[in-house]
């Protein structure tokens, strides 16, 4: 299964019975500091969603749930890897994404046979406080060059704008979250999306 080429990504299932109306066809959902039961709540309400518009569901960080919910696809940070059953998940066939900021990180990631690599942060960016510098897009390049076939997701400072650039360095897929969260026409701002990545 070939993954869309625009990967947004959203904090609330209201996000997703926003914009997959739209076209969306591949989307994460990442909940932060939201009570357990909530979450599972979000995740099984994103899931119906995805399924009503045919777009694939990548559940952020939590495994357990996702199993639970006979998901298909999670994602899971570094620090999240430490915690997680990777043969758990496995056995349940999630399909797994992977994020990676360095060498050793893109290593250890390999070993364990991802269904795609992100690399970020690509640009600079709001979202998050990183030790990492902006990766830019000559890292595109080598990355994609390390990873072969696996989709290589290039994620961090994304816009409409950068887009093109970074697909052309080689990343395969192109993530976005305040691009797209923090507009003033979110539905706008996605067409564009699909439009300069399709």
């Amino acid at each position: 299964m070939t993954l869309d080429r625009f990967y947004p990504i959203f904090d609330h299932s209201d996000w997703l019975r926003r914009m997959l109306p739209l076209g969306v066809k591949l989307v994460q959902l990442r909940i932060k500091d939201q009570p357990d039961d909530a979450v599972r709540d979000q995740i099984a309400v994103s899931r119906e969603l995805c399924r009503d518009h045919g777009a694939v569901l990548v559940v952020n960080d939590y495994w357990q749930h996702a199993i639970d919910l006979g998901c298909e696809w999670i994602h899971l940070g570094q620090e999240d890897l430490d915690d997680a059953d990777l043969k758990a998940i496995r056995k349940a066939g999630l399909k797994l994404g992977v994020s990676t900021h360095d060498d050793d990180e893109l290593e250890r990631v390999l070993a364990m046979d991802p269904d795609y690599v992100a690399l970020g942060p690509v640009y600079p960016t709001i979202l998050k406080k990183m030790k990492w510098y902006q990766q830019g897009l000559p890292r595109v390049t080598e990355w994609k060059a390390r990873v072969g076939d696996i989709p290589l997701v290039g994620i961090g400072g994304m816009s409409v704008e950068r887009a093109a650039g970074v697909l052309e360095a080689g990343a395969d897929i192109v993530s976005a979250v305040t691009d797209i969260t923090l507009n003033s026409d979110p539905e706008a701002r996605v067409r564009a999306w699909i439009e300069v990545t399709r």
